[in-house]
Order: structure tokens, then sequence, then C-alpha cells
């Protein structure tokens, strides 16, 4: 009995979900929110983001002394010039495969 209840629950808890979400999205389409509800939205988002901040350069504080400096980066290595071979097509025609190297 108790697998057979186990196994009931994920279907039931689907099903009750895509009701849930058929009635809030028809309940949001008869009564749109207000804008000062959209306003108060933004004005949470950007509460959220200078706290997120915060927490950002405070950890930046606590361990920016871990990593290095951008002055003490090492030089990138250039990029290999790629540059057509003896055997590369030069038309719009069919390509041909170029002539294996050897290192």
């Amino acid at each position: 009995m108790d697998d057979l209840l186990l196994a009931l629950t994920v279907p039931t808890v689907v099903v009750v979900s895509g009701v849930f979400t058929v009635c809030d999205c028809r309940r949001r389409r008869r009564r749109p929110p207000s804008p000062y509800t959209r306003r108060a939205a933004r004005l949470a988002s950007r509460d959220v983001l200078l706290s997120a901040e915060a927490v950002v350069d405070g950890a930046y504080a606590a361990l920016g002394s871990l990593y290095p400096g951008p002055a003490s980066r090492q030089p990138v290595r250039p990029a290999p010039v790629v540059s057509g071979g003896a055997g590369a097509s030069r038309g719009h025609g069919r390509s041909w495969r170029a002539p294996a190297r050897r290192p």
C-alpha cells in the first residue's frame, strides 16, 4: 500500500501544479497587477541588486588578497597565424584536403 501511495504522489503533484498554473494565468489575465505593484517590484529588485553588490564587495575586500592583481598577470601567448597552404583551394568550388604535415 505504501508503494502505491508513493507511486501516485508524483502524478498527483504534477496535475495539481498544472491546474494551479492554469488558474493563476487566467486570474492574471483578468486582473493585471497595478502599476504600483510593478513599481514596487522594480524597487525591490533594485534593493536586492544593491545588497548583492554589497555582499560581493565585502567578499572581495575579505578575499581579494588571495588573487593576483592585474599588473601581475602573465602575458598571453599570441594566437598562431593561419595562412593558406599549398594544398588549399583558391576558388569557390570544391575544397581539397591539405597535405598532411609532420611535426
